[in-house]
């Protein structure tokens, strides 16, 4: 598979470490994979090379990663928040804005990779 034809995933998290970490995980799943630290660079990411795939932390340096949502999904893609608030209010807000999922800080890899699959192409 080239890897143009690799479903591409864009992970939008504050935490570089995090991004090299999950990078690693999807890759490893033969996936492609963007990374961006902020909404400001996941727009640029948006625009040039649309994700099939989001996973969105909701905590960012310049805003709430949920605004990216309609972003996505308007280039083809859906996707799934990530959040250390477990709370059933911040759970809604993310589903109504469109995420297929809400994934709760820490995550079991297993739990992610699974929600990952249902939802990539």
């Amino acid at each position: 598979m080239s890897a143009s034809s690799q479903p591409h995933v864009l992970i939008v998290e504050d935490s570089q470490l995090v991004i090299d970490a999950l990078r690693i995980l999807f890759e490893a799943a033969g996936r492609r994979v963007s990374g961006a630290r902020s909404i400001t660079e996941a727009l640029a990411i948006l625009e040039r090379d649309p994700p099939s795939f989001a996973l969105l932390d909701l905590r960012l340096p310049d805003g709430d990663g949920v605004t990216l949502v309609a972003h996505v999904r308007a280039r083809g893609g859906v996707s799934v928040a990530l959040t250390g608030d477990d709370d059933p209010t911040t759970r809604r807000r993310c589903l109504d804005a469109g995420c297929v999922d809400v994934l709760i800080k820490p995550v079991p890899v297993r739990e992610m990779m699974a929600v990952a699959e249902r939802w990539i192409d």
